[in-house]
This record gives structure tokens, sequence and C-alpha cells, in this order.
């Protein structure tokens, strides 16, 4: 048979599954108005694992695994039809709704704003480029950018989230976990690390390197070619050259921006010396309140898993069920819980959809808890 012909026979055979399909989705859904009827929980574990050691075992050895992941989706599936038609519109949703609201339809240009480091940090440069004319209050940590926006300090914070090069910043991604916010903007900043140094100083002179733990990460291969060096992690790039500028010493040096060059009056040994070109850092913007711009088409939540197999793969089937693109996941342990883990989920879905709608109504049978962190769009 040639080609056509036997995409012919697929296309008949397509027809028809398309036919049982239909007809299943029926069915659950009868299955899903019943157990709803009667109070009964829309998952039933041991249910659906004889089902699955039923089907792959009529489906013989080679075809088993292709059938248990074919069964799995349509589990899926079949609850998203069923709890798109029974839930009612969760508390969750008319908080968003409530936010969409009352949110002012432009994002303040001035505000009080919390950033780690000192002036001339990456973070106040991402914060001037969502913020038009910001006040800036800094802090020495990454938890003193989160207390001051939970006190009332500051009305937005600014903190790194994840790199191109060096990848996440856990250290924020851990104090998600002992935090209530919401995320309300983000930014992606070009990062351009230098090697800084007072005046006088010589590459060859050079016995410390101060700067950020990325930082340090993502100018890896140049900090190889040099020897007898000692990198020195500080608490930010910017901090790293104030103390450079106020050691007067001419044997040490910082990996930081060109801004801080001007700003505390360094010289520029080598510049641009990260690891690849397109090196970018991605900031965050929190406020203690939910607030919900026009044009979100983000969203990022957080999630406790039920501590069985199986689990992440659920939440991973739903979201692609509703066609909902997982643009980051990311996984931290929690501090109280051996060996569990809290799940980072950042969601390319617009708030306005039937999607999204759908899946933060979803969210409580998907996990053992969920913290929905807001919706937002990003200043690129």
């Amino acid at each position: 048979m040639n080609l056509e012909e036997l995409r012919s026979q697929i296309d008949e055979i397509d027809d028809r599954l398309i036919d049982l399909f239909s007809q299943r989705m029926d069915i659950a859904a009868k299955i899903g108005d019943y157990k709803k009827e009667h109070r009964l929980p829309i998952l039933v574990p041991a249910r659906e694992r004889e089902k699955l050691s039923d089907v792959a075992q009529k489906a013989g050895p080679e075809m088993a695994n292709y059938t248990r992941v074919l069964y799995s989706m349509l589990f899926e599936l079949s609850r998203s039809y069923q709890s798109k038609r029974n839930n009612a519109l969760s508390a969750l949703h008319h908080k968003v709704q409530d936010a969409i609201t009352h949110t002012s339809k432009l994002f303040p240009t001035e505000a009080m704003v919390a950033c780690q480091g000192v002036e001339g940090a990456y973070a106040q440069i991402a914060c001037e480029k969502m913020i038009k004319n910001p006040s800036i209050m800094y802090f020495k940590n990454f938890e003193g950018v989160f207390n001051a926006v939970d006190h009332g300090l500051c009305q937005y914070g600014i903190l790194p989230i994840e790199n191109s090069t060096a990848g996440s910043v856990n250290k924020v991604y851990d104090l998600m976990i002992h935090h209530q916010f919401s995320i309300v903007r983000t930014a992606r900043l070009k990062i351009d690390h230098n090697l800084l140094a007072n005046a006088g100083t010589s590459l060859s002179s050079i016995k410390e390197i101060y700067s950020h733990e990325q930082a340090i990460n993502q100018c890896s291969q140049f900090l190889s070619t040099l020897s007898g060096v000692r990198i020195i992690p500080v608490e930010n790039t910017a901090m790293a050259a104030q103390l450079v500028a106020k050691s007067g010493r001419t044997d040490i040096a910082a990996i930081s921006s060109r801004s801080c060059m001007e700003l505390y009056g360094l010289v520029n040994l080598s510049p641009s010396i990260q690891d690849k070109d397109n090196n970018h850092t991605r900031f965050i913007c929190i406020s203690k309140n939910l607030e919900i711009y026009p044009g979100s088409d983000k969203t990022s939540i957080m999630m406790i898993l039920n501590h069985r197999p199986g689990s992440l793969y659920r939440v991973l089937a739903r979201m692609y069920a509703l066609g909902i693109n997982v643009t980051k996941l990311e996984s931290r342990p929690i501090p109280e819980r051996d060996f569990e883990f809290m799940f980072y989920f950042d969601l390319d879905t617009s708030i306005y959809s039937d999607e999204f709608v759908q899946l933060i109504c979803e969210l409580d049978e998907l996990c053992e808890e969920f913290t929905y962190l807001g919706s937002y769009n990003e200043v690129v």
C-alpha cells in the first residue's frame, strides 16, 4: 500500500475514535453528575489503578505502556470535563475578578519600592524599568525586601527570580514559602558584567574579586582564566563595587554593572565578562495586595502536591488538557517536612480566557495546598 492509502486508513480509524471519544466523555459527564449528587469524590485512585492495569493487559506487552499513557490522559480529560460542568465559581475566582475591577487601569508611575543592595544594583535598574519615578529603599538581603512589603513600609518590592545562564535564584524561591505577597509585574533585564577596580589596579595585581554568587556563576569562564585569585561572594553586585571603592585598594576588584563604574568612580579592567552575551535576569515586582492590571497574560502559582506517584503528572496533564502552557516549573524542599516539595508554576494564559477561569476553579482538587501568586504582564 502507498502512503496515501495508509493515511486514508488512519483517517477512517480517527473518525471512529472521535465518535467513541465523544461517547466516552458523555458517559463520564453523567458519572460526574452522579458523584456530585451523591457527594462522591471525582478521583478514585483504586478504580483508576485497576482500569490502567486492565487496559494495559488487554493491549499486550508491546503496547502496554503506550496504552497506560493514553488512558492516563483520558482520565484527566474526563475529570476536567466533569469539573467544568459541575464546579461552581470558586472563592479564588471571585477574588481575582474583584482585583481586576478595583485595580487601576494604569500601573503606577510613582511608588515607594524596596530593592536589595545599594545604589547601582541591577534591582534598581529593573525597578526603574517597571516604575517610571520610583522612590527606592535599599535592604541588605532579600528577606528585608519581603518584610518591607509585608509590613507596609514599601508599596512594592523588586526581586531577581531567575537568570538565563545561572538559573533560578533559590533564596528568593525559598523565601516565597514564608511570605504572603502577589506578583504584579515582571521585567527581563540584559545583564552586562564588568570587572571594576580602583584606578591604578592591573589585572595581574588582583588577589580578590567580590560579587554576588549569581554573577560569579555567570562569569565562571572568565574567572577560570585567573590564577591565585580568591573569589568572595557578597550580598549584591553593587555592594561589591561600593566595597572596592571604599577600600582604596589596588589588589581587589568587583564584578558589577557599568552604572556602578561611574557611580563609584571605578575603572573597567575587563568589560562584558559574562559567559554568554545573551544573559538576562528576570525580576518580579511584588505587592502586599492583589493587583491585576489590564492585559495580564501570565500567572504564577505555588502548589504542595500529594506525596504519591503521579501527582505532578496529573497537574501537568490537566494544564495540558486545558491548553495552558507551563513556561517554568521549579521545586524547592519544604523545610519543616521530610522529602516534600513546593512546586512553582509560571503559566502562559490570559486572565480573560475560559481556560484560566476553569483552572483556578479546579486547583483545589489538583493538589494538597496551593497559593495563587498573581497574574501580570512582563516589561521587555
